[in-house]
């Protein structure tokens, strides 16, 4: 069993933790839940030695452990599958997997790579990695990188493992095998600690649940006595509100963005077509990998097209990259990927909301930008979207997950856009920031007038927005629901509705 006993932790100005104690128990999994800024991240890496606690105590099986690094939480069989992407691209998927036990496999200063493809291949079908393990990472999916990295877990033969988001890149089929391996490895009397803003994972998968709410424990409960409104409720602090927000009426505006029969071999995107008009909410609908996001990126000129014609405002265009879209007709994209493609991390939150509009901060006549002007742009929309920061000096990689998304939404407002591509805009998000999106979005097409492309995995984020929808299936768009009076009706109809293109 693991024991935190009164931890504390505090960084400048923030008490993330204050006074914690909770029990891990052997073949449990137990989920940490919470807001954004809750404290769930800051304890996680206690456990593993990354931080250390102003206060309390880590004791695992009785004993108290001293850890002063990831290192020493590996000898202790703790491990962590991260959210981020922590791998070595150039390295191959073996390397990366036994890259923190190189030493088992090492001989008067050689290694046995053979037996380290060996060892590392027992770990990728355990996961579903069907590649050769001296294939290099860097040709790799997001996904394929998650799973790697849970394999990597897995090959440390861990008695405490944590997985933080683990899903938030995965597609269904590969989220259900990791959770066949969760419960394999519950019964084989390992801890696990699960971290999720998906509540119907939690549900599903996990036998206990510990809310955290501002650096403070909120409660523990099993998960067969609480249903989702209570975790919200105890998440938050009160009633999460997702339903019908009214509507928009936009069938007879002028078509914003328009793309007539889309090919990309690469992709195995084929004549695929779509419009969307001024003040509207254009759903894409479908899994990760269905070919949504393959087709706005080559729209949009992120990646080539083969074929195909494309209109913005009724003329015809030829988008060859996200700079022409952007600074030629005022097209924004809010990546999936915000952390590699969305945002510069280290980089200051002020920078950021500025990026994409720095023409408009140039003194009158010289190549110099006005920087009060810069700071008061990028003030104004830290208030205007609620973005929760120190200071505008910040780095955009310290803050949560929930504000770094407000700020990849806030440099395309900033660059007055008129169409906005949003993808998978609350992976990682908290209820609490969920809902504040949410309603960003619907107040961009209902009160902006700006025509939005809503991409999303989330059933019932795409009905709660938008009032039509496309739906994707194994790179095709198999239906189109529209109207109204559809998106009128109780969210489980829908549901059902959609639902039959799955089966």
């Amino acid at each position: 069993m693991l024991e935190l006993k009164n931890i504390s932790k505090s960084f400048p100005g923030v008490k993330a933790l204050q006074d914690i104690s909770v029990d891990f128990l052997n073949g449990e999994i137990h989920a940490i839940l919470g807001e954004n800024g809750a404290g769930k991240s800051t304890l996680m890496k206690i456990i593993c030695g990354i931080y250390q606690a102003d206060e309390g105590e880590v004791v695992l099986d009785g004993e108290t452990l001293h850890l002063h690094g990831y290192g020493d939480a590996v000898e202790h069989h703790i491990s962590i599958v991260n959210q981020e992407i922590n791998l070595i691209p150039n390295s191959s998927i073996a390397e990366n997997i036994c890259l923190d036990k190189l030493d088992r496999f090492t001989k008067a200063g050689f290694v046995d790579w053979k037996k380290v493809n060996e060892v590392a291949k027992k770990y990728m079908d355990m996961v579903g990695l069907e590649f050769d393990p001296g294939t290099p990472v860097r040709h790799l999916s997001a996904a394929h990188k998650q799973l790697i990295q849970i394999a990597k877990a897995l090959s440390s033969e861990a008695q405490v493992l944590m997985l933080d988001e683990p899903t938030s890149s995965l597609t269904q089929y590969e989220a259900d095998i990791l959770f066949d391996i969760m419960r394999r490895l519950k019964k084989q009397g390992v801890a696990m600690i699960f971290v999720s803003h998906k509540l119907e994972e939690v549900q599903e998968i996990c036998d206990k649940m510990t809310v955290f709410r501002d650096g403070k424990l909120v409660g523990t409960e099993l998960i067969e006595n609480v249903d989702r409104d209570k975790i919200v409720k105890m998440m938050i602090g009160r009633e999460s509100v997702l339903a019908y927000k009214g509507r928009l009426d936009a069938e007879n505006h002028e078509v914003a963005l328009k793309a007539v029969n889309i090919n990309c071999r690469k992709y195995g995107i084929r004549n695929m077509s779509f419009e969307v008009k001024k003040g509207e909410i254009l759903g894409l609908y479908g899994l990760v990998g269905s070919g949504r996001t393959e087709l706005i990126r080559g729209v949009l000129g992120v990646e080539p097209i083969e074929s195909g014609d494309i209109y913005v405002w009724g003329e015809k265009v030829k988008l060859t990259s996200l700079s022409t879209s952007l600074h030629k007709y005022r097209i924004g994209y809010v990546t999936e990927n915000r952390k590699e493609e969305g945002l510069f991390l280290d980089n200051t939150v002020e920078m950021n909301i500025g990026m994409n509009s720095l023409e408009k901060f140039f003194r009158t006549k010289l190549p110099f930008i006005n920087l009060r002007m810069e700071r008061n742009n990028a003030q104004d929309f830290v208030e205007r979207l609620e973005i929760k920061t120190p200071k505008l000096a910040t780095k955009a990689g310290s803050l949560s997950g929930g504000n770094q998304q407000k700020i990849s939404i806030a440099k395309w407002l900033s660059a007055n856009c008129d169409i906005i591509v949003i993808d998978e805009p609350t992976v990682g998000v908290d209820i609490g920031a969920k809902e504040y999106i949410h309603n960003l979005i619907w107040k961009l097409a209902k009160e902006g007038q700006k025509a939005v492309v809503l991409i999303s995995s989330d059933m019932n984020e795409v009905i709660s927005l938008s009032r039509r929808m496309l739906i994707f299936k194994d790179q095709e768009i198999v239906a189109e629901l529209k109207g109204e009076e559809f998106f009128e009706q109780p969210g489980n109809v829908i549901s059902e509705k959609i639902g039959e293109y799955f089966v």
